[in-house]
């Protein structure tokens, strides 16, 4: 990997990662065209420029993380499924994630589901919508965020559904994804980290680099991305960016088919 791949992998993880489109499955599809999705320092410089990301929520909602103890046991409640299905799973993941079909796939389903999102969940009538997460909301949405360990099917976008199918309203759906995002990608970071010196590699001075590089420029990026989405969200709902995955799987499928297949360029 070099400077200028490590850039455009940064950038698009700070556009995609708060947007129900699969930050990880674009990473993997860029990396794909690159050449270098089967290198091991790219499979760890994907999961941990998510810490960039991830800062931006914490500097956007710094106030917001003071909250009651509750809120943080909710939290909790929400993270315990990735946390198990993730250890359990961790081999077959990672076997997914070298394989950009799946991408496609997930991508193309995940938007037809979005496309009908609003219809089924966004009902702004309904009596029982509401901002207030409950221990069982909070452990749905966890479920449903489970959904992302498979490429392609986005973590945010998975988890804003999981709450709007609890009551939420779009807004507080989102908005609870964003802060269930810092501990699974906390978690998620440090056992990619930790897989990586466990079975015998070592970062060099210029991986280093480009890990700082990386985090930096999705931090910056991804600043922009979640202010524009959550007001885009709130007025325009799911159906453009259920349109985007299907057309990006399409594409996608049709290149891998017909023109080059991805998993070896």
């Amino acid at each position: 990997m070099n400077t200028l791949q490590a850039i455009v992998l940064a950038i698009i993880e700070g556009i995609t990662e708060f947007l129900p489109v699969s930050s990880t499955g674009h990473m993997i599809i860029a990396s794909s065209f690159f050449g270098i999705a089967h290198d091991d320092f790219t499979k760890l410089f994907t999961i941990v420029i998510q810490l960039g990301a991830i800062l931006s929520v914490v500097v956007l909602y710094f106030k917001r993380f003071f909250q009651t103890l509750d809120f943080y046991f909710k939290l909790l409640v929400a993270f315990i499924p990735a946390v198990v299905l993730g250890l359990l799973l961790s081999d077959f993941i990672d076997g997914l994630l070298e394989n950009p079909v799946t991408v496609a796939v997930s991508l193309l389903l995940g938007g037809i589901i979005l496309l009908k999102v609003d219809e089924w969940f966004n009902k702004p009538n309904d009596p029982e919508i509401s901002t207030e997460i409950t221990y069982a909301k909070a452990l749905k949405i966890g479920l449903f965020q489970c959904l992302a360990m498979i490429p392609g099917v986005s973590r945010s976008g998975a988890s804003i559904v999981g709450g709007m199918s609890q009551k939420l309203t779009r807004t507080s759906a989102a908005e609870f994804s964003f802060f269930l995002a810092v501990p699974t990608m906390l978690g998620a970071t440090a056992k990619k980290c930790y897989d990586y010196y466990k079975d015998g590699f070592e970062l060099s001075h210029d991986q280093v680099n480009l890990l700082i590089i990386g985090n930096i420029v999705a931090f910056i990026v991804a600043l922009l991305a979640i202010k524009t989405f959550i007001g885009f969200l709130t007025k325009n709902g799911f159906k453009v960016f259920g349109y985007y995955r299907i057309i990006a799987g399409i594409v996608l499928l049709l290149i891998h088919f017909f023109i080059h297949p991805l998993t070896i360029i």
